[in-house]
């Protein structure tokens, strides 16, 4: 038994001692406000005999009086609860790594050198945040940097969202130079879609092991390369492959930027943050029709379109290169202790996420396919996929489907048919709005529970969202087949389908977040690969289907599928805490369940007003403790 164990022992049982005695005067445990128990752990245990005999005068816990203490502060120990988890969690991390089973000898040390002992104690070499103001955790980002780096990456997510269906105008062009098929041509959609789907299962892992700076700048390249060598493509497939690969390269923000959300807002603000994700990511493919379509019809061509997307891609290359800092805690202690080895020329410090050796097999198990074990071993993540998939789905179905009602009833141009679009585009900003106007109310709930999140409290919108989903898709159809109803009347149905699908994808993205806080951007990563197969997959069968169908009973179908869909979220608001708990990966704390939340609101009212005086956020973040254990 070495000392760590000792003294957590002896802390235990005067722990225990020490409640007994309260209870036992009937009173709770209480002292002076200036002193503390200090927490023992690795990093707080030193060798030294001085410092072990004065921890056992205390009877094993040392009492010390002071007015700021690390490891009193509640914001201070959720993000050291998160970190070990996050890094217990991490590949490479397993002492069964078979890299560390090598079983060659050891290389000579050089020179003539013996091997150098040990540090006497490696925690001691551990850097840390330097308590809970740290400048240097993205949390404590002033609200300027905070909001310019959410806007920025903001605009480098609409960009590959406006990117995916900016060639849905270019389409009849592309067919008619290349000689194939309107379905061959809409294949440029389709594959760009498709690699929306399996881009996040790289970017997503990679994110948690290296950052979240690196695999977007990376990305935003790649994507921009790319989208250049869709423009200048001499035959179809170098188009089609090229445009798949841009969508691989694009992929990255939709899995990832939310993931940065997570690390720079606490759950307070969390809600606002995602709200300007979600509406980059839906805004962008409604704003891309009538700008393709206005091209393609003009003297520039339909590779113009291309030659734009490429030049945003740069711009936002170009962006998080030069502005964006890493806010993925693990990765800035890696890079303090790298300033911090220069300086001091103390060549021990390091950060914990520096012991990891990657192991390739490990990397497969652990970290490729998470998302997949997310997206197939979690009921959340599973239904809640589905439903998403199918409203992204029809996202990319409408922009064949408005082309039937647009030009073909009515008798539209490729950019006006695009117009039509600004329906959807004001009912997503409705969503976006009646989403921010909640948040006052989510923030007292989040106060009165003690700052422990209640995802379900995100689930009303969804289900408003999914009946007005449904409304707008019946709405669209038997008022768009005939050319004798005003064209205003269709497009007026794209506020309700566009208020549904902001209302559901908004929350239900938060849902996701605060139900895997740690495995955000895994959870987001296998939620954004189904919804992408049935993005790539609904434009093909478009225009069979409302050629076959007709608009009004092809939208009808639709809109009964939507209707069908609508109890999943009613599901999870009623039983939603009793999946969570027997999740592996959902952190779930004591007060996150509504029964919970119910008593603390009626036993602590003056909770609400904040008045005790606790970072009610940011206790959030403590992770269960057994989160971090998965298996591989």
């Amino acid at each position: 038994m070495d000392e760590v164990d000792r003294e957590l022992i002896r802390a235990e049982e005067d722990a225990q001692q020490h409640l007994s005695r309260a209870n036992t005067e009937g009173r709770p445990p209480h002292r002076p406000s200036n002193e503390v128990e200090r927490v023992v752990t690795a990093t707080s245990i030193s060798t030294s005999s001085s410092d072990a005999a004065a921890v056992q005068r205390h009877g094993g816990l040392s009492r010390i009086p002071t007015q700021r203490d690390l490891e009193r502060h509640q914001t201070e120990l959720s993000r050291i609860n998160t970190a070990r988890s996050q890094h217990s969690a991490t590949v490479g991390r397993s002492l069964t790594s078979r890299t560390r089973e090598s079983r060659k000898p050891l290389p000579a040390f050089g020179a003539g050198k013996p091997f150098p002992p040990l540090l006497p104690n490696q925690e001691e070499y551990v850097v840390e945040f330097d308590g809970p103001d740290d400048p240097y955790h993205a949390q404590n980002w002033s609200l300027k940097k905070k909001l310019l780096t959410a806007a920025m990456l903001g605009y480098t997510t609409m960009t590959a969202a406006f990117a995916s269906s900016i060639f849905s105008a270019a389409t009849p062009f592309v067919a008619q130079e290349f000689n194939v098929s309107s379905e061959v041509g809409l294949l440029g959609v389709s594959l760009f879609v498709l690699g929306f789907a399996t881009g996040p299962t790289l970017w997503a892992p990679l994110s948690e092991l290296k950052g979240r700076r690196l695999p977007l700048v990376l990305a935003m390249f790649g994507f921009s390369i790319f989208s250049i060598a869709c423009a200048t493509a001499k035959d179809l497939q170098t188009l089609l492959i090229c445009r798949f690969f841009a969508g691989f390269f694009g992929a990255c923000p939709l899995a990832v930027v939310a993931a940065v959300f997570s690390d720079m807002f606490n759950n307070a603000t969390r809600g606002v943050a995602i709200t300007i994700f979600s509406m980059a990511v839906f805004s962008g493919p409604l704003f891309a029709p009538f700008v393709g379509g206005f091209i393609c019809s003009s003297y520039l061509g339909w590779r113009w379109t291309m030659y734009i997307v490429s030049f945003m891609g740069f711009l936002a290359f170009a962006l998080d290169l030069i502005f964006l800092h890493e806010t993925y805690p693990p990765v800035i202690l890696i890079e303090k202790a790298a300033e911090l080895r220069r300086r001091t020329k103390n060549w021990g410090i390091h950060a914990k996420q520096e012991e990891i050796e990657v192991d390739f097999k490990e990397l497969i198990q652990k970290n490729f396919t998470r998302p997949m074990r997310l997206l197939f071993g979690e009921p959340i993540v599973t239904l809640l996929s589905i439903y998403m998939a199918f409203i992204y789905g029809l996202l990319y179905l409408f922009l064949t489907a408005y082309g039937f009602v647009f030009q073909g009833v009515h008798g539209f141009n490729p950019g006006e048919s695009g117009l039509a679009f600004f329906g959807m585009i004001i009912g997503q900003l409705i969503a976006g709005t009646v989403v921010l106007l909640d948040q006052p109310s989510y923030q007292r709930k989040l106060a009165a529970n003690g700052g422990v999140p209640i995802p379900e409290w995100r689930l009303p919108i969804v289900i408003a969202g999914g009946v007005s989903f449904t409304g707008g898709i019946f709405w669209f159809g038997w008022s768009g087949y005939r050319a004798d109803v005003h064209w205003i009347v269709p497009a007026a149905s794209g506020i309700l389908t566009g208020f549904g699908l902001m209302g559901i994808f908004l929350q239900a993205l938060n849902y996701l977040v605060d139900a895997y806080l740690m495995f955000a951007a895994s959870a987001i990563a296998g939620n954004t690969f189904l919804r992408s197969l049935c993005g790539a997959g609904f434009p093909l069968f478009s225009s069979y289907m409302f050629n076959g169908l007709g608009i009004e009973w092809a939208s009808t179908l639709l809109g009964c599928v939507a209707a069908l869909l609508v109890p999943i979220p009613v599901i999870f608001y009623l039983y939603g805490h009793k999946i969570r708990a027997k999740s592996r990966f959902a952190p779930t704390l004591p007060g996150n369940m509504p029964a919970a939340a119910a008593a603390s609101n009626s036993s602590n009212e003056t909770a609400v007003d904040g008045a005790d005086g606790v970072d009610h956020a940011a206790i959030s973040n403590a992770p269960r403790t057994n989160a971090g254990n998965e298996k591989a």
